[in-house]
């Protein structure tokens, strides 16, 4: 495969063609199918550290290579964030409880292009604030998506995650946001999941990224451990986040991390 030779607009992001969209289109449904499979095995009992090898031998089964594996010094396929943790929670001897939810994010390369996706798992039983807090987070998942168009600005998709989130009396997440993907791993731009109407660049058709918002039910801020990787909520709220990666279109967006089993959202049981 060649290297993509595309245009950068002047805030740094690249122009994708979208007939290139197709690599994204198979690593998209490469990482959700992962994330499909994995869904049987998050139960009360189990480790993070069991699922992860799981996802790392399905990876490497279906022909891809894990994004995450020797990225900055870090060593696993996944990420696992277990109820207050925000994200790049890492898998080991962690064993999950009932009532606890967790969120698995997985980036896989495939044929040069990162597919890039997480979601939201329930071991037992779900409580009610927990359950609300994972749906108040798809939500505003796919209110964010519904902002991207050509014309519309990166500012457009904050506005629309944080007006609905903090309508629900919930916080966004400032720490960590989303971010261009395609050949990359990550790239400009940076996807803030809050922000003003028409701020930001504006959107173009063959732009790829991912939208992430993280969502907590107590107040916004973060902290990380000693190990430089977990991401802490500082109340100990819990917190839950959703993923997509999505190409600019003509006339709104492609989502090329869509759950070919329709596991997307934990309520699927």
């Amino acid at each position: 495969m060649q290297d993509h030779k595309g245009r950068l607009t002047k805030d740094g992001i690249r122009i994708y063609e979208t007939s290139e969209f197709e690599g994204m289109q198979a690593a998209g449904h490469l990482a959700a199918r992962i994330l499909d499979e994995v869904a049987d095995l998050v139960e009360p009992g189990v480790t993070t550290g069991a699922l992860d090898a799981f996802i790392n031998q399905r990876v490497t089964e279906l022909g891809s290579v894990s994004a995450t594996i020797g990225y900055r010094g870090y060593q696993h396929a996944s990420c696992i964030s277990v109820n207050h943790v925000v994200c790049h929670g890492i898998p080991g001897d962690k064993v999950i409880k009932d009532g606890d939810i967790l969120n698995i994010d997985v980036t896989v390369i495939l044929d040069g292009w990162f597919g890039d996706t997480s979601r939201m798992y329930v071991a037992g039983t779900l409580s009610r604030k927990a359950e609300r807090l994972i749906q108040v987070t798809h939500d505003a998942l796919m209110l964010g998506i519904e902002q991207v168009k050509p014309g519309n600005t990166f500012g457009d998709i904050g506005f629309a995650i944080q007006q609905f989130v903090e309508a629900q009396r919930m916080s966004v997440v400032r720490d960590f946001c989303g971010h261009g993907i395609g050949q990359v791993f990550h790239s400009p731009p940076n996807v803030l999941h809050y922000g003003r109407k028409g701020s930001g660049a504006m959107l173009e058709e063959g732009m790829i990224f991912t939208i992430e918002p993280m969502v907590n039910l107590g107040r916004p801020e973060t902290k990380v451990l000693a190990d430089d990787w977990t991401a802490v909520t500082r109340d100990k709220s819990l917190s839950a986040q959703f993923e997509h990666s999505v190409g600019v279109t003509a006339d709104g967006c492609e989502i090329f991390t869509l759950s070919p089993a329709d596991r997307f959202h934990p309520t699927w049981r």
